[in-house]
């Protein structure tokens, strides 16, 4: 297919998971972060879905997917990323950044033979050691529950790229912005997708050994899982190829969107041929 399309399946509980696809060839799975849903993955859907069949999922609670009650749990949202991966017959590689990174790598834990590869994005495997959110973004965070969904956006969203990035940007910014609250996430399935990271963040990642190929991408400047969590991550994925992007923020794959997706590209095609 040659145009972005719209699917939707069903997780186990019932709750309807909305996708995004693009293209042909092989399959790649990406899983977005917290309060976030596949409009944050438009760099991507729209380089790689030239040579690759790319597949951008809302989470539970974003996007156009349905939003039950909580409480939320990083490994019920891998159990959704898994029902999304069964549109594709066969493994898939599996793309997470943020909270999407706490997913994907469960997902490749509780179900390696589902995943081809992993490319996990400004994230962290969490437990002991890891470097939590910083203070003053959780500050910013914690006026969900009392401001619009759009002055939260307008408010947090800088955040998330690196320091000076809007004012050098106000257009793509305001472009975001669009796209985001086109379908906003509601304060309730926010805080029920925040405190299913932050139990994650806490206890750590599930145990077990991935046996994938994986790359591991982090910006210096994130300043929201910030940039120490890619050495605490490759402690527990030593075999892990790493690629740090020097002065970019949380939301790399956008800022450096030509650099990440050559990376993925590589890394997918790499893998593919390990097969």
């Amino acid at each position: 297919m040659d145009q972005t399309t719209a699917g939707a399946v069903r997780a186990d509980d019932g709750t309807r998971l909305a996708y995004r696809e693009k293209g042909t060839g092989e399959p790649i799975l990406f899983v977005p972060g917290l309060g976030y849903a596949s409009w944050s993955w438009e760099p991507q859907l729209e380089q790689l879905g030239d040579r690759a069949r790319v597949i951008a999922m809302d989470n539970r609670g974003t996007g156009t997917s349905d939003a039950p009650p909580g409480p939320y749990t990083i490994e019920t949202m891998a159990e959704d990323a898994l029902a999304v991966s069964r549109v594709v017959p066969g493994p898939v590689h599996v793309v997470g950044a943020s909270m999407g990174g706490y997913i994907a790598l469960t997902l490749a834990l509780r179900h390696p033979n589902v995943v081809t590869s992993l490319t996990l994005i400004s994230t962290t495997s969490g437990g002991p050691g890891c470097t939590p959110v910083p203070d003053a973004t959780l500050e910013a965070w914690a006026t969900s529950d009392r401001v619009s969904p759009q002055e939260y956006a307008r408010a947090t969203m800088p955040l998330s790229f690196a320091p000076g990035w809007t004012t050098r940007h106000p257009a793509e910014f305001e472009r975001l912005l669009r796209m985001r609250l086109e379908h906003p996430t509601s304060s309730r399935a926010w805080a029920a997708q925040f405190a299913a990271a932050a139990a994650y963040l806490e206890a750590g990642a599930p145990e077990g050994e991935v046996d994938v190929p994986v790359l591991i991408v982090h910006g210096t400047e994130d300043r929201v899982v910030p940039y120490a969590n890619m050495a605490h991550l490759a402690r527990r994925l030593p075999s892990a190829t790493r690629l740090t992007l020097p002065g970019a923020g949380h939301l790399c794959w956008i800022e450096e969107a030509d650099r990440v997706n050559q990376a993925i590209e590589a890394h997918v095609l790499s893998s593919s041929a390990k097969d």
